[in-house]
C-alpha cells in the first residue's frame, strides 16, 4: 500500500499543467502515488499527462471519456487511490517542494482524521498568504468546532479540498467523497460533512500549495450556467444538517453562509450571461423561499445593510410573486 495517494483532475490546462506536474515531481517519493485524472480534455493536456505517466514516478493517468466536472474527477481519483493517506490538488496549481512530505509528517504525528494547511493565493504576480480560519496550529481538535460560530468565517468557510491531508479511514466512511456532477462549489457540502463526521482535526499551517486565480478556463471566471451549481451545493449543506444531531445550532451558521454566497452572486449579477443572471436571479429567490423563515430573519438582521437590503428585495419579490399569483 502507497502510504499517500495525491488526486489530481485536469481539464483543459495545457498552459498549467506543467507547473502543476513538475511540482509533483519535486514531491515525489517511492511510497507515493499521483492520480491523475483528466476529464475528457480537447487540449493537448492529455497527450501531457500520457507522457507524465511515464516519466513521474508513482503516476497513473485516468481518462473520462465524457466531461464530468471537478466533483467526479476527483472520486475517480479517490476510487482508485490506494494509499494510507490522501490529498488533492488542482491541475493549475501548483506545490513546493517536498510539501507533501511536510504535510505527511505532520498529520502522522498527530494521529488526526485530518489536517487543514495554509495555502498561498497567486493572482498574476502578486502572492498572499491564506490562513486556516482556525485555532492554534498543531492542536488536534473536535471538527465541530471549526463549524461555529455563524457570524465569523470559520473552517468551514476554507472549503478547499487541496488545502490538508486526509486519513484513508474517512475514504472507508464515505466522508471523502464529492457530489457527483457539481460543477462549481463542489468543495462546500464536502467540508461541512467532513466536519460534522470526521472524529479529530488539526490546522498545522504549512502554506505549500500555490492557487492559481484568473484562469480563464476556471469556473469562477465563467459566467455560464454551471455557476449555479452553487445552489444545488447549498441545498444540500441545509438538508444533510437538517439531519444532524445538532441541527439546532449548526444550521443558523448554513443559513447565513448560504445567503452570503447568493448576495456575492447576486450583487455581481454583470459577471453573468443575460439568461443565466435571470436564472440566477429567480432561482436564488426560491432558494430563500426555501430556508427555515426564522433562520432567514436571523441571518438578515446580521448581515450588512448592503447584503441584507440585496437579499430583503429578493425575498420581496417573491411575497410579492406569490401573492399576485393568489
Amino acid at each position: 500500500m502507497p502510504k499517500l495517494s495525491v488526486v489530481v483532475p485536469f481539464y483543459n490546462v495545457q498552459a498549467y499543467a506543467p507547473d502543476a506536474l513538475r511540482s509533483l515531481e519535486l514531491n515525489a517519493r517511492d511510497d507515493f502515488e499521483f492520480l491523475l485524472v483528466d476529464d475528457c480534455s480537447t487540449d493537448g493536456t492529455p497527450q501531457l499527462l500520457e507522457r507524465a505517466a511515464r516519466e513521474l514516478p508513482g503516476a497513473v493517468h485516468l481518462r473520462h471519456e465524457r466531461n464530468g466536472g471537478l466533483a467526479t474527477a476527483r472520486n475517480t481519483g479517490l476510487d482508485a487511490a490506494r494509499g494510507e493517506y490522501l490529498a488533492f490538488l488542482d491541475g493549475d496549481d501548483w506545490l513546493a517542494p517536498g510539501h507533501l512530505s511536510r504535510t505527511l509528517a505532520a498529520i502522522e504525528a498527530l494521529d488526526c482524521d485530518f489536517v487543514r494547511t495554509d495555502h498561498v493565493r497567486c493572482t498574476g504576480r502578486a502572492r498572499s498568504v491564506q490562513r486556516v480560519p482556525s485555532g492554534a496550529h498543531g492542536v488536534v481538535a473536535d471538527p465541530r468546532s471549526g463549524i461555529l460560530p455563524a457570524d465569523r468565517a470559520t473552517s468551514v468557510d476554507y472549503p478547499y479540498a487541496w488545502a490538508g491531508m486526509y486519513h484513508r479511514r474517512l475514504l472507508e466512511r464515505g466522508v471523502l467523497r464529492f457530489t457527483d456532477g457539481l460543477r462549481t462549489a463542489e468543495d462546500r457540502p464536502w467540508i461541512w460533512r467532513l466536519h460534522r463526521e470526521a472524529r479529530s482535526f488539526a490546522p498545522v499551517g504549512l502554506p505549500g500549495v500555490f492557487y492559481r486565480r484568473g484562469v480563464a478556463t476556471s469556473l469562477t471566471q465563467i459566467g455560464d450556467e454551471r455557476q449555479l451549481d452553487f445552489l444545488r451545493a447549498f441545498d444540500q449543506i441545509l438538508s444533510d444538517t437538517a439531519k444532524d444531531r445538532e441541527s439546532d445550532l449548526l444550521l443558523p451558521k448554513a443559513v447565513r453562509t448560504y445567503c452570503a454566497i447568493i448576495a456575492h452572486h447576486v450583487g455581481s449579477l454583470e459577471r453573468f450571461e443575460p439568461a443565466v443572471a435571470k436564472k440566477l436571479r429567480s432561482m436564488s429567490t426560491a432558494a430563500l423561499g426555501r430556508m427555515p423563515q426564522d433562520l432567514l430573519d436571523g441571518a438578515l438582521d446580521s448581515m450588512d445593510v448592503e447584503r441584507a437590503t440585496l437579499l430583503r428585495r429578493l425575498r420581496g419579490s417573491r411575497r410579492a410573486a406569490t401573492g399576485a399569483a393568489a
